[in-house]
């Protein structure tokens, strides 16, 4: 049986485990609970009504929140010439191409996100099956692979968030830190919420967003109410 903290076992008998909360509400629960000596993730859950192992209720796409995430992002681009070029003056953390990929084979992985020119498909290719678990594959409806380098190298500096649904119609996504204020969480959680719902699948039939939670690292699940988290 996995033991609980006393941190955990506190912030569990704090919160209802059976009230639904407003935003902000459940933010400033989170807030005052989040205790840990290190600036707690703050993580959005979702349950989906979506069955992801039919292509038509896939959901997934990328958001920017409009405070970041909080995590450094190491940006790996795999470019040539006048593009390699444009990715080093943007700021990316390593940029290569066949020498980039024999890095990765040799487990260099110290890196968040992989970016790719579109000729750069035929090295990056051959990477699936290390990239590809990993969720850092690059992907044009992801805007990571393109010609426009810098935009893409600066989307995900500045906290651009990735999400894809998982088999049993979860996706969650780290939306900030336990250090950010009340209103950036909450304006966060409700971007993340506002894409999931963009991202709708033709195929998903029913409640669509069923349940909604938000938790820092070393803390309890909160419920959301998923009406007041889709009010823009």
């Amino acid at each position: 049986m996995t033991k609980v903290g006393k941190r955990l076992k506190a912030g569990l008998a704090a919160v209802d485990r059976n009230a639904v909360y407003n935003v902000t509400d459940a933010v400033k629960i989170l807030k005052d609970h989040a205790k840990a000596k290190f600036d707690e993730t703050v993580e959005v859950a979702m349950n989906l009504g979506v069955d992801p192992k039919h292509a038509d209720q896939m959901v997934r796409g990328v958001v920017a929140l409009p405070h970041g995430s909080g995590k450094s992002m190491r940006v790996a681009v795999f470019a040539k010439g006048d593009k390699a070029k444009d990715a080093l003056d943007a700021g990316a953390d390593l940029v290569g191409a066949e020498d980039l990929a024999e890095k990765i084979n040799a487990g260099e992985m110290n890196f968040d996100r992989v970016i790719a020119t579109p000729d750069m498909m035929g090295v990056v290719g051959k990477l699936g099956k290390v990239l590809g678990p990993r969720g850092l594959m690059p992907n044009p409806k992801l805007g990571t692979v393109t010609m426009d380098v810098k935009t893409a190298i600066k989307n995900a500096k500045a906290g651009e968030v990735q999400f894809r649904v998982e088999k049993a119609g979860i996706v969650h996504a780290g939306i900030g830190k336990a250090s950010f204020s009340a209103q950036q969480l909450a304006d966060n959680v409700k971007a993340f919420v506002d894409a999931i719902m963009k991202a709708k699948p033709t195929g998903a039939k029913g409640t669509y967003i069923k349940k909604i939670s938000v938790s820092s690292t070393m803390g309890p699940g909160i419920k959301i109410n998923p009406t007041d988290a889709l009010a823009r």
